[in-house]
C-alpha cells in the first residue's frame, strides 16, 4: 500500500518569518508570572532556534536537542543552579560541585570532562549573548534561572556550526514581557533550607508587546554544608523589549553578578572515605575563597521587512573583576614568574554578531533557507598573581595582559528535496588568536610575551526523512575543533614558567543518527553518536598548583542517547533520559604529576564521564492545585585522572517534593517543599579531574529540605 504524501503546509520545520504566530504568542503568555494552566489535554509542542538559528518545532529539528520549560518547573524546585533543570537531558553530563567558589562540571557527549574549573568545551549563551569567551572558557554563572522561559540543549555536529569549543551548545532564555499590557505584575518569591540556605527574589513585568520589561532581582545565602563553604550571591537581570515599527523588534539585556564564597577545596581518597563532610586544612591555612562581580551590557535587534528576510544583529559588552585565593605556598624562587596563591582579575569582554537570513519556495513547491553570517568576539584579563600568605597577598608573581579574539563567518542552507526529505549544509571558519604581554620580567625570568592563531573550517552536513506523521529520522556529520584556552599556555610542558605556544587545537569528527517521535501527547528521542579527536589537550605536567598541557591522538566518544517526555494519562507526567557513553584514549601517553611520571595506557577511560547516566522526573497532579513529585539520578562510577588511578563510585539518589497553588484574598500563592536525598546517600557529586594534589573528590550533602514561596502580587 503506497504512503500518502505529507501535505506541504504540516513541515515548519523551514519556517519563513511571521509563521508559528500561535505558539510565539503562547510562550509569550507563559512567561509571564502568572499560575494560569494549560487546560487538561491541550499540549504545547516546544520551539527551538539553536539548531536552525530560526523558529522551529522541536519535533522537526534534524539534531540531537532539548527544550527544557522552566516555567513548568519553576513551582517545585528553588533555582538555584542549571543542574536542577537538565536532569532529563540526554548526552548531557552536570555534575554538581556544591562549592559555589566553582562552576557546574558541564559535559555534552564528553566533551567539557576535563574542566577543572568553569565550563569548557561546551558553548554558553544567554539571551544570544556569548558566555563562553573567545578561548573557549565560559561560566553559567550570569544566567539567572527565576528570570528563564526555557533552556536549549544542543549536541552532536550540528553544534560546530557555533565555532570553536562548541562540543555542544547551552542557551538560556530570558522571559519576553506579555504580549497583552496587564500593567505591572510582579512575583515575591522567598526560600529556606538546611545549611542556612536562605533565597529572596522578585520578578517584575510591564508593558506589553510593543513596549515591555522583565525584571528580576535575587539574594542567595547559604553557610554550607562543609566547613568553610559560606556564599552569598545577589543577581540582577532586566530585559527590556521594543518593537517600535513594523517589522522591528529591539531587545537590551541588563545582567549586574555579585558573588563572595568560601572554597572548601576537595578531599583526597583517605578524607573521603573518613567523613565526608570535612573540610581539608589546607582551605583553612591559605583561607581559599572567591569574590567576584560581572556586569554586562547587551542589545539585539532583529528586522523583518518582509515575509522571506530577517536581519539580526547583537552588541554587547561586559566587565568581571575576580580575587580568587588558592592553596598554592608561597614560591621559594624570589623572581620566578608562577601561578601564584592570589589570582586578582580585571577583565574586559565584547562582541558584535550579524546574520542574515532568506526563505523562499521553489518551482517545485518546496522550500528552502539561507543562513548567513558573522562573529566578532573579544577579551582582555589583566592578570596579575601573588604569593598567598597564610590568606593575605604577598609577593608579586604575575603580570601581565592576556587577549583573545575571534573572526568568524558561517553559512546554513536547509533545503527541502522533497516533501520528506530535508537536506542541511552548513560552513563555519574561524579565526582564534591567544597573546600574552608579559611584565613580569625580573632577574633570569626574561619575557615570556607571545602570541598563537588558530584557524579551522568546520563543514556539517545532514539529512532529516520523515517518515510519518509521528517519526522523523535524522544524520549528521561534521568537524570542529577547540582551542587551549589562556590558562592552558600559560606553562611549557616542563613546568617552567613561560607560554606553551606549540599547544594546538583539539580537532574533531563527529557523526550521529537519530529518532524522533511523538506518541500519546509526547515526544520521545534515541540517538547513536560517535567522535574522534585528535591533538586532544591533556595535562602533561602538574607541579606547584601549576599544568602544563600536550597533545594526544586517537580520542574516541561513541554512545546512546534515549529521551522520553510524555503525560501518562490522568493526571501524571514523566519525563526520562539516559545516556551510554564510552570515552576513552586510543593511545598511551607520558605525564608528570609533581615530578613523577607515569604512562597512561591506550583504553583508560576519560576522567569525569560516567559509562551509564540516567535522569527521571515522575509528577502527579493528586488534587486541584496540589502536585507530589519524584526525581531520580543515577550515575555509574567515573575516574578521576588520566591515568585511572582511583574512581568516584556510582551512586542513585532520589528526591521527594510537593507543591501546590491557591487564591488567598485575592491573590495567587504558589508552594513547595523538597526532601532531597532522601536515602541520605553519601557520594561524591563531582571530582576535580587531574588534581595535582590528589584531592579529588568532592562531596555532595546527605538529606537535606526546601520549602519555598512565592505570591503574585
Amino acid at each position: 500500500m503506497q504512503r500518502p504524501a505529507l501535505p506541504a503546509r504540516r513541515r515548519t520545520s523551514l519556517p519563513c518569518p511571521r509563521r508559528l504566530p500561535a505558539l510565539a504568542a503562547a510562550l509569550a503568555t507563559a512567561a509571564a508570572p502568572a499560575f494560569a494552566q494549560a487546560p487538561a489535554g491541550e499540549e504545547l509542542e516546544p520551539v527551538v532556534v539553536s539548531a536552525s538559528r530560526q523558529q522551529q518545532r522541536l519535533f522537526d529539528t534534524p539534531a540531537g536537542i532539548d527544550a527544557v520549560d522552566v516555567e513548568a518547573l519553576r513551582r517545585d524546585r528553588p533555582l538555584a543552579s542549571l543542574s536542577e533543570l537538565l536532569l532529563t537531558v540526554p548526552g548531557l553530563t552536570v555534575r554538581e560541585r556544591h562549592n559555589q567558589a566553582q562552576d557546574l562540571q558541564l559535559s555534552i557527549r564528553g566533551f567539557g570532562s576535563r574542566a577543572t574549573f568553569g565550563v569548557r568545551g561546551v558553548r554558553l549563551l544567554v539571551d544570544g549573548i556569548p558566555a563562553s569567551m573567545p578561548d573557549g572558557q565560559g561560566q553559567t554563572s550570569t544566567a539567572q534561572l527565576r528570570t528563564a522561559q526555557r533552556v536549549e540543549v544542543l549536541r552532536g555536529p550540528v553544534a560546530q556550526l557555533y565555532g570553536n569549543a562548541a562540543g555542544g551548545v547551552v542557551s538560556v532564555f530570558t522571559a519576553d514581557p506579555p504580549a497583552v499590557d496587564a500593567g505591572v505584575r510582579s512575583e515575591l518569591s522567598g526560600g529556606i533550607g538546611e545549611d542556612g540556605q536562605r533565597q529572596l527574589g522578585l520578578r517584575t513585568t510591564a508593558g506589553d508587546r510593543s513596549l515591555g520589561a522583565v525584571l528580576g532581582l535575587s539574594a542567595d545565602e547559604s553557610e554550607g554544608f562543609r566547613p568553610h563553604s559560606e556564599m552569598r550571591r545577589r543577581h540582577l537581570n532586566a530585559k527590556v523589549v521594543a518593537q517600535p515599527a513594523s517589522g522591528l523588534k529591539l531587545t537590551g539585556v541588563l545582567n549586574s553578578l555579585n558573588l563572595k564564597a568560601q572554597d572548601p577545596l576537595g578531599l583526597t581518597r583517605a578524607q573521603f572515605d573518613a567523613n565526608p563532610d570535612q573540610t581539608t586544612r589546607e582551605a583553612g591555612d591559605y583561607d581559599t575563597r572567591k569574590p567576584l562581580e560581572q556586569h554586562q551590557l547587551g542589545l539585539v535587534a532583529e528586522y523583518r521587512p518582509g515575509d522571506r528576510d530577517t536581519l539580526s544583529a547583537r552588541l554587547y559588552g561586559g566587565h568581571r573583576l575576580v580575587r580568587q585565593t588558592l592553596s598554592i605556598p608561597p614560591s621559594a624562587a624570589p623572581v620566578t614568574r608562577g601561578a601564584g596563591g592570589v589570582v586578582d582579575l580585571d577583565r574586559e569582554y565584547g562582541g558584535a554578531g550579524l546574520q542574515w537570513s532568506r526563505c523562499g519556495v521553489r518551482d517545485s513547491g518546496l522550500p528552502w533557507r539561507l543562513t548567513l553570517g558573522v562573529d566578532i568576539d573579544r577579551q582582555t584579563d589583566e592578570r596579575l598573581g601573588y604569593d598567598n600568605n597564610g590568606g593575605t597577598q604577598g609577593t608579586l608573581r604575575r603580570d601581565e595582559t592576556n587577549r583573545a579574539g575571534n573572526d568568524d563567518g558561517y553559512a546554513q542552507l536547509e533545503w527541502d528535496a522533497s516533501e520528506r526529505v530535508t537536506l542541511t549544509g552548513g560552513l563555519r571558519t574561524s579565526r582564534v588568536r591567544l597573546s600574552v604581554a608579559d611584565r613580569y620580567i625580573r632577574g633570569v625570568n626574561g619575557d615570556d610575551s607571545g602570541a598563537a592563531l588558530h584557524e579551522q573550517t568546520s563543514p556539517v552536513l545532514g539529512v532529516l526523512w520523515r517518515a510519518s506523521e509521528t517519526l522523523n529520522v535524522y544524520a549528521n556529520a561534521g568537524r570542529g575543533f577547540e582551542t587551549p584556552t589562556l590558562t592552558e599556555v600559560a606553562y611549557r610542558p616542563d613546568g617552567n614558567a613561560g607560554l606553551n605556544l606549540g599547544l594546538q587545537a583539539a580537532r574533531s569528527r563527529q557523526v550521529e543518527l537519530g529518532l524522533r517521535g511523538r506518541q500519546g501527547g509526547g515526544l520521545w528521542q534515541a540517538a547513536w553518536f560517535g567522535s574522534r579527536t585528535r591533538q586532544e589537550i591533556v595535562p602533561v605536567d602538574t607541579r606547584n598548583g601549576r599544568s602544563s598541557f600536550q597533545n594526544v591522538d586517537e580520542v574516541e566518544r561513541r554512545g546512546v542517547e534515549l529521551g522520553w517526555q510524555r503525560p501518562l494519562g490522568g493526571a501524571w507526567q514523566l519525563g526520562l533520559g539516559y545516556t551510554w557513553l564510552d570515552a576513552s584514549f586510543g593511545q598511551s601517553f607520558t605525564r608528570s604529576v609533581n615530578g613523577s611520571a607515569t604512562t597512561v595506557p591506550a583504553g583508560n577511560r576519560l576522567p569525569g564521564i560516567p559509562e551509564h547516566s540516567l535522569g527521571a522526573d515522575l509528577g502527579w497532579r493528586f488534587a486541584p492545585g496540589l502536585a507530589i513529585g519524584a526525581e531520580v539520578r543515577a550515575e555509574s562510577r567515573v575516574a578521576v585522572d588520566d591515568r585511572n588511578s582511583d574512581h568516584a563510585a556510582g551512586y542513585a539518589v532520589a528526591h521527594l517534593k510537593l507543591s501546590g497553588q491557591r487564591r488567598l484574598a485575592g491573590q495567587a500563592v504558589q508552594w513547595f517543599v523538597r526532601a532531597d536525598n532522601v536515602f541520605d546517600r553519601r557520594y561524591a557529586g563531582s571530582v576535580i579531574v587531574n588534581d595535582g594534589n590528589g584531592r579529588f573528590f568532592e562531596p555532595a550533602p546527605g538529606r537535606r529540605w526546601f520549602a519555598g514561596m512565592t505570591l503574585a502580587l
